[in-house]
């Protein structure tokens, strides 16, 4: 546990990409080979499922400690991160030092899982006793599950590259796909001589760049192929040795949570991989996102939710034909491909995304003036000769969004936030009027400066009204324009509607809340099919 601890003390002390990355390098250069798969998985999102409530962790901390329960959670609202609160309460460790490795106390937290109350409370403790000041910060991280400490994939892809000397592109393929530490070992995950030995494994996914100006700047029209910007699930359409896999940008396979797809399993060949967006859809169109999200997280799909909201597979590319992989080829020929194997395919399920065609940039300015009329969040917009690269890589791929919607409101609450924000209000509770009321609508955290984050603070503990925990309410004086990229309504809000994504996009000093907008504003940009349901 020693390396790794010091690895994450590290990694938190610095902002720098390269510091971080010679971290990872050195951590690779002392570690065992099962503490680097652990590390690798731990990185790349595959914690092991919290086995201790973390009520009980407060109460053994309090015990511990010698504090009374209510100072812990005073503590932890302060501090916003449990994991920290519990390192600096706990009593100093015992002399000496405790040998077990990264993957040893991985170990001991899974052998946690089927005790009795008493005896994980006996175990913890006693781990506590033996384990630094860094160690027993990290190690609560673990026992939390809130591991995250700003290490992206694409670091710990470089950092796994330079150290062993492999393409970064195949390093990335390596670490997709369903595998944990008790499924494979680290020399098979990195060093296997085929990257598809486990035939599920999707691709990396090439993700997109905000347009950021005009796109005249892009060169000729011609050489771009338009689409729309779907709202729904990034997914890969997998078919390989007789067997069917559908896997989330977010490396979740949800085969299983699509049953209405398995269709397409005996209709596509062996040795395809398609690049989809899962959609709901009806009646030739698409449908609301809000739909699609009452299936999303649910272990078993119900014949009602698979009526309210069916779903097709909208492709919009070609990763793997007749078990080759064909990305280095240039997207025009991916294209005519893809589009072979829908009209061969004739099947309802799946649909090869449309192309939206205009002979100039002005045309596809119009189009994209239209995109949500199409239930689309704008043009995507593709170089015809570009190859479909790895992760965020700029020039090939443009996302040309529509503006947001936004709206004028008025903050009624604000909440701590966490980390080294743990001692400011960065979260906000935003309402609207109806009548002489505010009705709340939404909450965002992003979008305001530091500068005006340490203002809206100042300003919320001068203001507060009522306290509750982290939570204080304040007199309803502040306006700021909230952006959000959809709206739909919803039986489960007070205001009758959900937003997509809100956010902040200024705060409006310029107003007084009086001059606050609407609840019958905001219900205005329902979309008109749901404005009178």
């Amino acid at each position: 546990m020693q390396y790794f601890a010091q690895l994450v003390s590290r990694l938190d002390q610095t902002n720098k990409t390269n510091a971080k990355v010679a971290a990872l390098v050195d951590f690779l250069a002392v570690a065992t080979d099962m503490d680097k798969l652990w590390a690798v998985a731990l990185f790349t999102g595959r914690r092991p499922r919290r086995t201790v409530k973390t009520s009980l962790l407060r109460a053994w901390t309090a015990e511990l400690s010698g504090l009374p329960l209510w100072l812990v959670e005073e503590s932890y609202h302060v501090v916003g991160d449990l994991a920290e609160t519990m390192a600096l309460l706990l009593p100093p460790p015992a002399e000496g030092q405790d040998n077990r490795t990264l993957s040893d106390w991985m170990t001991f937290l899974a052998d946690l899982a089927p005790l009795e109350e008493s005896e994980k409370a006996a175990r913890l403790k006693a781990a506590w006793t033996v384990l630094s000041p860094a160690e027993r910060f990290v190690f609560n991280k673990l026992i939390t599950g809130g591991f995250r400490l700003g290490v992206s994939q694409k670091l710990l892809v470089r950092a796994l590259a330079r150290h062993h000397g492999l393409d970064p592109a195949a390093v990335t393929h390596r670490l997709m796909g369903d595998w944990t530490p008790n499924t494979t070992t680290y020399a098979a995950l990195l060093f296997s001589e085929d990257v598809r030995d486990d035939i599920s494994k999707p691709y990396p996914f090439f993700l997109a760049h905000p347009l950021e100006g005009e796109p005249e700047a892009l060169g000729a029209p011609a050489d771009w192929q338009a689409e729309w910007k779907w709202d729904g699930i990034r997914a890969q359409y997998i078919v390989r040795g007789g067997e069917a896999f559908l896997w989330s940008r977010g490396e979740e396979l949800i085969t299983d949570k699509f049953p209405e797809l398995a269709p397409l399993a005996e209709a596509i060949p062996d040795g395809t991989v398609i690049d989809a967006e899962l959609l709901p859809f009806r009646d030739g169109q698409p449908l609301s996102f809000q739909l699609l999200q009452t299936r999303i997280g649910r272990k078993r799909v119900s014949k009602k939710q698979l009526a309210q909201a069916p779903v097709v597979l909208m492709a919009y590319d070609l990763l793997e034909w007749a078990g080759e992989d064909i990305r280095p080829w240039p997207l025009s020929q991916r294209r005519a491909h893809l589009e072979g194997l829908v009209r061969e395919t004739a099947r309802p399920e799946l649909r090869c995304s449309p192309r939206v065609e205009a002979v100039d940039w002005a045309g596809l300015a119009a189009q994209r003036a239209r995109a949500r009329e199409e239930l689309a969040e704008g043009l995507m917009l593709k170089r015809r000769a570009a190859p479909y690269r790895v992760g965020r890589v700029r020039g090939d791929w443009w996302k040309w969004k529509v503006d947001p919607f936004s709206i004028d409101a008025v903050m009624i609450y604000a909440q701590r936030g966490h980390g080294r924000r743990a001692n400011l209000y960065t979260d906000y509770t935003f309402a609207v009027w109806e009548g002489d009321q505010l009705v709340p609508f939404a909450k965002a955290y992003s979008g305001l400066t530091d500068a005006e984050i340490r203002q809206v603070d100042a300003w919320v503990k001068r203001h507060t009204r009522e306290r509750f925990g982290p939570v204080r309410s304040v007199d309803p004086e502040l306006v700021f324009e909230i952006g959000f990229e959809g709206i739909n309504r919803s039986g489960r809000h007070k205001s009758g509607v959900a937003l997509r994504f809100p956010r902040i996009l200024r705060w409006r000093q310029d107003k007084v809340a009086a001059e606050a907008d609407t609840l019958d504003q905001l219900k205005a940009l329902l979309p008109p099919a749901v404005q009178d349901g």
